[in-house]
């Protein structure tokens, strides 16, 4: 089975919000969609492992953020490689409360559900939410998961639905965090030591040579 034919997907990038005890969490999903439009229904996908899927079974709700091609890559890489479970994802943003959910300034739009159904595979929860609140934040091209990828030069979460392991060694420098590669101009033995991944923020001594 050839599954680069998986690649031929679109995909958005978001943001999955909710709450544990009062606390905001949140992780990034890449298969969230709208099901039905009347009453307004949309699924997202998690992993087992992942911490926000046992906080959206434990309370019933869920926001998901749609992220724009300008938001800061940093906030992807918060969101998508740690873990809520002992990480406040939201100590360096600022957020509010919307439509009874976390969400971080700087999303381009959120939609806010209350889970009404889910289904179970081997790996992951399908959860069904039906919105009780959505509104625009600001102006952007919705991100895509082409663009982060072919464009900022990140890599997808091992948790994430679309992972698939790394085929080739690449001869570069990858970051042992999030996975990005760095291609840039400047050979990274000649970057400063205060440089930092793009992506998640990493420093320097984090990356590896593949």
């Amino acid at each position: 089975m050839n599954k680069k034919a998986f690649y031929d997907f679109s995909y958005g990038v978001y943001l999955c919000t909710s709450w544990d005890e009062g606390r905001p969490v949140g992780c990034v999903a890449n298969s969230s969609m709208q099901i039905t439009s009347s009453p307004a229904t949309i699924a997202v996908s998690l992993n087992h492992d992942n911490y926000t899927n046992k906080c959206v079974a434990a309370t019933g709700y869920f926001a998901v953020c749609i992220l724009a091609e300008d938001c800061d890559p940093q906030l992807i890489g918060k969101f998508g490689f740690s873990s809520s479970k002992d990480t406040d994802k939201f100590a360096d943003y600022p957020w509010k409360v919307r439509g009874k959910l976390p969400v971080p300034d700087g999303v381009k739009a959120y939609i806010t559900c209350k889970v009404v159904d889910k289904m179970e595979t081997s790996t992951h929860t399908v959860f069904l939410g039906e919105v009780i609140d959505a509104d625009v934040l600001k102006e952007g091209t919705p991100m895509t998961y082409a663009y982060y990828h072919m464009v900022l030069k990140g890599k997808t979460a091992p948790k994430a639905p679309t992972y698939q392991a790394e085929e080739k060694p690449t001869g570069k420098y990858v970051c042992k965090i999030c996975g990005y590669v760095y291609d840039g101009a400047v050979p990274f033995e000649e970057l400063p030591d205060s440089w930092t991944c793009p992506v998640c923020g990493a420093p320097k001594s984090q990356f590896e040579k593949r």
